[in-house]
């Protein structure tokens, strides 16, 4: 897996996810997606998306989006990770 690729096509899809509401986001809890992406090298990385209550017993509060990478190999068993907090208000989180 091409690291460099890979962060570049995780954090342009977070970016992405960045730029929706609070509520655009509430939606996509509890739906899993993942795509395959090709990477400019070739390479088709898998990328799913997942969003979640950040403290479970606090539901409708802190939302968490997690965008995990692999290239279907080995590092499928560790995929490259990044996610970020948004409150109810549409702020960051710990940013």
């Amino acid at each position: 897996m091409d690291n460099a690729e890979a962060r570049t096509i995780l954090k342009a899809e977070l970016e992405k996810l960045r730029a929706k509401s609070y509520g655009e986001l509430v939606t996509l809890v509890g739906v899993q997606g993942t795509t395959e992406v090709k990477g400019p090298s070739g390479i088709t990385y898998q990328l799913e998306v997942q969003a979640f209550w950040d403290d479970p017993k606090r539901p409708n509060q802190v939302l968490r989006i997690m965008g995990n990478i692999d290239d279907g190999g080995i590092r499928a068993y560790f995929p490259m990770s990044d996610s970020f907090l948004m409150a109810p208000d549409g702020a960051f989180v710990d940013e």
